[in-house]
């Protein structure tokens, strides 16, 4: 039986998982430093830079051979994921047809540039050098003003979200142990924060439930935020120290998420790209 695309997504995640890889936090910084088309010139979605396995230029093998190249015998693709709107007639109680529009999952093959034969590489125009903290700081505080959002910082230990405040409650800055960190967890909190109804509407993954820490509510909407506060930061070009992300129990955890549903990874990035397009107050490629 051939394999959904959930499957193959999953699968791919879950390989990099158990390579001790944390597939949300790319070891480039920068958007147009990650994977992009070579033809439109357009950087993948988030879940798709999580899926392949190089930056740079990507194209299918018909793009590739209309640019005069070819792909080397034996080379292997690599999958690149997008959502096709299929309308589906439904009948309903009364009778009458409506038609739906229903998203599916569906997939094409690329190959990096690495693997072909007859084309150069696209010459790379020099990025705009913006101060990284500096990038931070405006982005954050451009967030809250505009939507209103009561920060707290406060000396302690505890970071989070209080969806009935509207208020995100961090540490003071000089507790973390770098500039990095805090900016890391400043994203993380505002990613949540952008689940609010009127904002990005993730409430509906938690209606009428009592969300409780290790359920598949709180896990997906934790995830939601590790995605987007990593990519905010990859955007930006902040590193940050990785070394409980890259802990083995940390990594243990996903896997455990990931193989007991395999829609999971798919879901989460998605609402990870919208947070991180609010946020930043403009749709990327």
């Amino acid at each position: 039986m051939a394999k959904s695309v959930y499957e193959m997504v999953t699968e791919r995640i879950i390989e990099q998982l158990e390579q001790g890889v944390i597939p949300w936090e790319k070891p480039w910084t920068g958007i147009r430093s990650g994977a992009y088309n070579r033809i439109s010139k357009k950087s993948y979605s988030l879940l798709n830079q999580m899926l392949l396995k190089h930056k740079g230029e990507y194209a299918t093998f018909k793009q590739w051979q209309d640019l005069g190249g070819h792909v080397r015998k034996g080379e292997k693709s690599e999958i690149v994921v997008f959502w096709k709107i299929q309308p589906i007639e439904e009948e309903k109680e009364d009778g009458t047809k409506e038609v739906k529009q229903i998203p599916l999952l569906r997939y094409f093959n690329v190959f990096h540039i690495s693997q072909v034969d007859g084309v150069e590489p696209l010459s790379k125009d020099a990025l705009n050098e913006i101060e990284p903290i500096e990038k931070a700081e405006s982005i954050l505080h451009s967030y809250w003003t505009k939507e209103n959002i009561t920060v707290e910082h406060v000396a302690g230990d505890k970071a989070y979200y209080s969806p009935s405040l509207d208020m995100i409650h961090l540490p003071l800055f000089e507790q973390f142990i770098s500039a990095n960190e805090y900016y890391s967890t400043a994203f993380h909190e505002s990613i949540h924060s952008t689940m609010k109804e009127s904002r990005c509407d993730r409430a509906e993954d938690r209606k009428g439930k009592l969300v409780a820490f290790g359920s598949n509510e709180y896990s997906k909407e934790e995830l939601v935020a590790e995605i987007g506060s990593a990519s905010l930061m990859n955007i930006i070009g902040i590193e940050t120290n990785k070394s409980f992300r890259n802990s083995s129990a940390y990594i243990q955890n996903w896997l455990s998420v990931l193989k007991n549903d395999v829609k999971f990874i798919v879901s989460a990035s998605s609402k990870a790209e919208k947070a991180v397009d609010y946020i930043l107050g403009e749709t990327l490629a």
